[in-house]
């Protein structure tokens, strides 16, 4: 089978451009070509199609084959260029070589030709291998460095909003319902979720938000979310569901993975400014060791993909190229933040998956979530509802170098019969221990502390007593899940004061027991 090639001809004789190019048709090259010998010519084609080889005379009347290649040069593009020539000496053809050309071939030495393509095309895809992993390498960095910013940035925030929420909750109870400073405390606490939503979808791009992936029914998740993803996306745009009946279950944690869905049909919404169709799917999916389909960093095997896709107004590749940087979007200013589909590409990572991306403008938008299939069957998801907050009388330590999480925790402990006492560091948390050993029933520790940190101050407080209950907690993810993973009692920031209180008694009434 004949190999496709595209050749830029810069020849100003016909009869030796036909000659060239019956030699690559002997060789087994299927060729589109296309002639020019001026500069005007050449730019006219530069600026068009892909071409895979440029073959130029070195000299023809009013342009030159140096003047070709410096042209071509200028622009940037890494094309194999083979001067073949009748009038080159050894000179010139250094000289053209140190100017970028790839090989230069006497006209009456043209069986060198094809060897020569052959070897350029070669080193041609190399180079172009090497420049992609240069790039990717170049893009894991600066998405490194940027998920170690957002992971930092992440732990302050959500100090600030622990505080901010667990205040505004013990202001919000003392004023009359219904009143104004009502309304202006259950604003605060809506803006207060809100930052700590922004905070979440920082973590998720950074890979660095805790997950609890079990198996899932996607199918199931997809029906439970469509009613208010109807509403959401309005009625301009009609929704369609197509739902595989064998799926498999997938190893994911369900609020995420519906984050993701969420975040790709608001996606899609806005790529529909005058409504069209959006569809969601989900199937099967086997993916073998060399399929195209499957990443370098993912591994083969079975995976469940879930599928939005959208009748609107497509992205060029340039675009798709951009898409999961974070806070890159083509919305108008305050339409968006540009960090939904970061988010979506970071829990996807997160969860061994990947997304395959497929687009041309006015054609429309595919998304497809490649998610690892479980190896069982769809665990059932809790029913959610819970009891009122109970309080009691214990003592608790409490150590946080937040000053406004640490009046905050005692304000709302002590609100509920608890007695508090505090530490700003991890020594002085040792010390009060030591002095109230006895009455200490439980630890409230942040796990990051000045001087000791929060899981030695626990290691130094349970050689005094040992088996003292104590829930840790961190603005930072990945120290909340080292602690999960010791079967610590764990409670991440921003939490508010009914999951303070809930989690005490809870830890207080399983150590009792």
């Amino acid at each position: 089978m004949a190999t496709p090639l595209r050749v830029l001809m810069i020849e100003d004789s016909e009869a030796d451009a036909e000659l060239v190019l019956r030699l690559l048709g002997q060789g087994g090259y299927q060729v589109e070509h296309q002639r020019v010998d001026s500069a005007p010519a050449l730019s006219a084609c530069l600026g068009g199609a892909a071409w895979d080889v440029a073959i130029s005379d070195y000299s023809m009347p009013g342009f030159s084959g140096t003047a070709a290649l410096a042209m071509i040069r200028e622009k940037g593009l890494d094309l194999p260029f083979i001067f073949v020539s009748g009038t080159m000496g050894e000179e010139t053809a250094v000289n053209a070589m140190r100017m970028g050309a790839q090989d230069y071939i006497m006209k009456d030495r043209t069986a060198r030709l094809l060897p020569s393509i052959g070897r350029e095309l070669q080193q041609a895809a190399l180079r172009r291998e090497h420049k992609q992993i240069e790039l990717r390498m170049r893009q894991l960095e600066k998405f490194e460095a940027l998920g170690k910013l957002a992971g930092g940035i992440a732990h302050d925030f959500n100090n600030v909003i622990s505080a901010i929420m667990g205040w505004t909750e013990l202001g919000s109870r003392e004023v009359p319902r219904g009143s104004r400073a009502d309304e202006s405390f259950q604003q605060i606490d809506q803006q207060a979720t809100r930052a700590a939503g922004l905070t979440r979808q920082l973590l998720a791009y950074a890979r660095r938000q805790v997950i609890e992936p079990t198996a899932i029914d996607l199918n199931h998740l997809v029906g439970e979310t469509a009613e208010l993803l109807q509403r959401l996306i309005g009625e301009r745009i009609h929704m369609t569901l197509s739902l595989a009946e064998d799926l498999r279950a997938a190893r994911a944690d369900p609020a995420q993975i519906e984050r993701v869905l969420m975040n790709l049909c608001l996606n899609a919404r806005d790529a529909m400014p005058h409504g069209g169709v959006l569809a969601v799917d989900t199937r099967n999916a086997l993916l073998e060791e060399g399929d195209p389909r499957l990443p370098r960093d993912s591994r083969p095997g079975s995976y469940v993909v879930l599928s939005v896709s959208d009748s609107g107004v497509g992205m060029d590749a340039a675009t798709i190229e951009r898409i999961f940087e974070p806070f890159f979007t083509t919305k108008e200013v305050g339409k968006g933040t540009g960090l939904g589909l970061a988010t979506t590409l970071g829990i996807v990572k997160q969860h061994d998956g990947f997304i395959e991306v497929k687009s041309q403008p006015n054609q429309g938008s595919y998304f497809h979530v490649f998610l690892p299939a479980a190896a069982g069957e769809a665990r059932p998801e809790p029913e959610p509802g819970e009891s009122p907050v109970q309080g009691g009388t214990e003592t608790i330590l409490v150590a946080e170098d937040h000053e406004g999480i640490l009046r905050m925790a005692c304000e709302v402990l002590q609100s509920f019969g608890y007695r508090v006492l505090t530490a700003r560091d991890g020594e002085e948390a040792v010390r009060i221990f030591e002095q109230n050993c006895e009455e200490v029933s439980l630890a409230f520790i942040d796990i990051v502390l000045p001087k000791l940190q929060g899981p030695e101050v626990y290691e130094e407080i349970s050689r005094r007593k040992p088996g003292i209950p104590a829930i840790f907690t961190s603005g930072y993810p990945e120290e909340n899940a080292a602690a999960s993973s010791r079967k610590a009692a764990v409670l991440p920031k921003p939490f508010s004061p009914q999951a303070l209180a809930r989690k005490v008694r809870a830890v207080l009434d399983a150590a009792a027991r």
